[in-house]
């Protein structure tokens, strides 16, 4: 259940807004009258059931409301009495109000000499049941949520419940139609009228107080002592007139909610609010509901070149591309192009735009030259690049080309970005990269650096491959996604090609000397050779013969030994049964070292290939045992297309990537030859 404090009371009013409704409950109304005819000199009296204690339907809050009348602050004095909460329609005060059997009971005094408060005591007279709104500051509520339970008032209610706990006690108004109809209303009338007084006769008393289920009160009018009292013609025209003043007001109100019928609940609002006549309530409804008129959308039908990249994705079923074309250039491509684009339809409609004035593929020479903007006859101005078109098209089949192959190589190496084809060096400080005691003084001391230098330098590599004319004359617009994907593969190929045949001829890298290299049938993948491997990383030193402070974290094995990595990285438990060994039941390498694969360990065709050798490597981030350098960051290939030159027929298509590897710090990793 969650609570609401709010700072400043709100008086409880259906009409305005959620922070003020109406409790409302059937005023119960006894008219007294002295059998001796002194009522003439009498107030009217009354008595009412102002809140029966239960929950009600309250205009601008979404579930029931409960005034909790434990939390109800009745200030000591008296109260005003309003009709139908209009300041300046008073009807009289109160001289008592309490809590009793779980309901608020208010007596009074009708005091005022108002038409509305005549109209309340000789509409009770004539039997009108009358109900009571009481106008409530409320300091604090409670939302009880649905499935959840609340006592208030000594009853339980179930949730979704709004309980008003903490209000202050404003004014009562009597109301013609409240929101608690759980009690009833009766008027008694004991002695006949004299001039100037209203009655009932006994037979309407008598049958008004058997009909009522709470108690009576009695109401005696008279005129204020102050002023002349007025005749009973004069009071039946005044209540006459109040009565034609309020049905009119009924109908104008019956007839707005007919209107509206809860599809505009504000603006229905504001009309009973601010008195609209039903024309002005017919009129404001129409505005309201007219239909926007919609904004004009020029269609843009002009072909450009982020039209076909899109048609040709589309074409060539790309997977996600709502991501790489926007949706402007996808809408007028399938529109455009209903069956999908074809490569002689591409080029055509890059040569029209460019200012080709043939209409057909005949002369696929000229629609070459126009497409690639080399022959442009109307304008002079070449609008559409179908180099670039076909550049930015392949470039996302290259990229999944590129990806399709082994990565292992990515995430063992460090990274470099290199701005040219130089041979860049890398040093690592030696010696003095300890932090020094500082002197009171505060003067630091300098590290210098030692000659562990490691260097690397990018080279180009590339290939090029051609939509021949028999593709073009063929309409196939697979030629350019199938090329990219083989140029990208190609890269692919080449940089595992490279990486690998550098890090495997690594003999004169990983050995004893440099204290990296481990061998016999101890070093066979398992516990016992995986302990001995990380006792000699965690023994390796810096050149001051201290510890290098650096964890191993990669496990790199061949395929063959791929499901024994996997074990020694996630079981908590390994045995073995075979006869004459016995392992341990705990795993002391669990969750220590990720398992990385590579089919080019084992490969034949490398030279240092083992399908039993393996390593241990540290982070390549904090001390990469290899590193891969790219040209200005470039990580993946790039690829171009262009016209064929002039002894070949089609369009060519280039592929290049530029980086470079090399081995780097012995001390990042451990190579175990796991055999004799």
């Amino acid at each position: 259940m969650s609570k609401t404090r709010k700072s400043l009371p709100m008086t409880l009013k259906p009409q305005h807004n959620q922070s003020q409704l109406s409790l409302s409950a059937t005023a119960v109304l006894d008219i007294d009258a002295s059998a001796d005819g002194s009522s003439a000199a009498a107030l009217p009296k009354f008595r009412m059931v102002a809140y029966t204690g239960g929950p009600m339907r309250v205009a601008g809050w979404r579930y029931p409301v409960i005034l909790d009348l434990a939390g109800l602050a009745i200030p000591s004095q008296s109260r005003p009495i309003r009709f139908g909460h209009d300041p300046l329609s008073g009807v009289g005060h109160t001289d008592a109000i309490r809590v009793e059997g779980g309901q608020l009971i208010a007596t009074g005094i009708v005091s005022r000499d108002t038409p509305a408060a005549r109209e309340v005591v000789v509409s009770s007279k004539n039997g009108f049941p009358w109900q009571a709104s009481v106008g409530a500051g409320v300091d604090e509520f409670e939302f009880v949520k649905e499935g959840q339970k609340v006592t208030v008032n000594g009853t339980q209610y179930s949730g979704p419940v709004n309980v008003v706990r903490k209000s202050s006690l404003g004014e009562i108004s009597f109301v013609d139609l409240g929101a608690d109809g759980a009690t009833s209303a009766s008027v008694a009338a004991q002695a006949s009228a004299t001039p100037g007084e209203v009655s009932m006769d006994d037979s309407q008393a008598s049958t008004q107080e058997d009909s009522q289920t709470t108690s009576t009160a009695t109401v005696a009018p008279s005129p204020a002592p102050s002023e002349p009292a007025l005749t009973h013609p004069e009071v039946n025209a005044a209540i006459e007139a109040m009565r034609v003043a309020h049905a009119a007001e009924l109908e104008r109100i019956g007839a707005i909610r007919q209107i509206y019928n809860g599809t505009l609940p504000s603006l229905e609002a504001r009309a009973i609010r601010e008195g609209w006549n039903v024309e002005k309530a017919e009129l404001e409804k129409i505005r309201a509901t007219r239909p926007a008129v919609p904004a004009i959308h020029v269609q843009q039908n002009t072909i450009n070149s982020n039209v076909l990249e899109a048609a040709c994705f589309l074409a060539a079923g790309l997977s996600n591309v709502e991501q790489v074309a926007d949706s402007q250039s996808l809408d007028l491509a399938a529109r455009r192009f209903r069956g999908g684009i074809g490569l002689q339809e591409l080029l055509l409609e890059a040569a029209w735009a460019n200012g080709y004035s043939g209409r057909n593929f005949r002369d696929h020479r000229a629609v070459m030259r126009a497409a690639f903007g080399s022959s442009v006859e109307a304008s002079g101005v070449s609008t559409i690049d179908i180099g670039g078109i076909l550049s930015n098209v392949a470039n996302k089949f290259l990229l999944d080309g590129f990806f399709s192959v082994e990565r292992t190589w990515r995430n063992i190496c460090a990274v470099r970005n290199v701005s040219d084809f130089k041979t860049v060096t890398s040093y690592r400080l030696i010696g003095k990269d300890q932090y020094e005691l500082v002197a009171p003084g505060g003067e630091l001391k300098h590290g210098n650096l030692g000659n562990e230098s490691y260097t690397n330098r990018a080279d180009t590599y590339g290939l090029m491959m051609a939509v021949d004319r028999r593709d073009i004359i063929n309409d196939d617009l697979d030629a350019i996604t199938t090329i990219p994907r083989k140029l990208g593969r190609g890269s692919g190929l080449k940089i595992n090609d490279v990486f690998w045949s550098i890090f495997m001829a690594n003999s004169d890298f990983f050995k004893t000397a440099n204290k990296n290299f481990i061998s016999g049938a101890s070093t066979a993948m398992g516990i016992d050779g995986l302990t001995e491997a990380e006792v000699t990383f965690m023994e390796q030193v810096d050149s001051d013969g201290k510890p290098i402070g650096v964890m191993p974290l990669i496990l790199l094995v061949p395929p063959s030994l791929s499901a024994l990595g996997s074990q020694l990285y996630k079981s908590m438990e390994l045995r073995d049964n075979t006869a004459g060994n016995k392992y341990p039941v705990s795993n002391p390498h669990q969750n220590k070292f990720k398992v990385e694969v590579s089919r080019y360990l084992s490969n034949s065709q490398y030279t240092g290939n083992s399908a039993k050798a393996w390593y241990l490597l540290a982070d390549p981030t904090d001390l990469p045992v290899i590193e891969v350098a790219f040209l200005n960051g470039q990580e993946s290939p790039t690829i171009e297309t262009a016209e064929a030159d002039f002894n070949v027929l089609g369009v060519q298509m280039r592929g290049y990537h530029d980086f470079g590897v090399a081995l780097q710090d012995p001390r990042g990793g451990v190579k175990a030859k796991g055999e004799a």
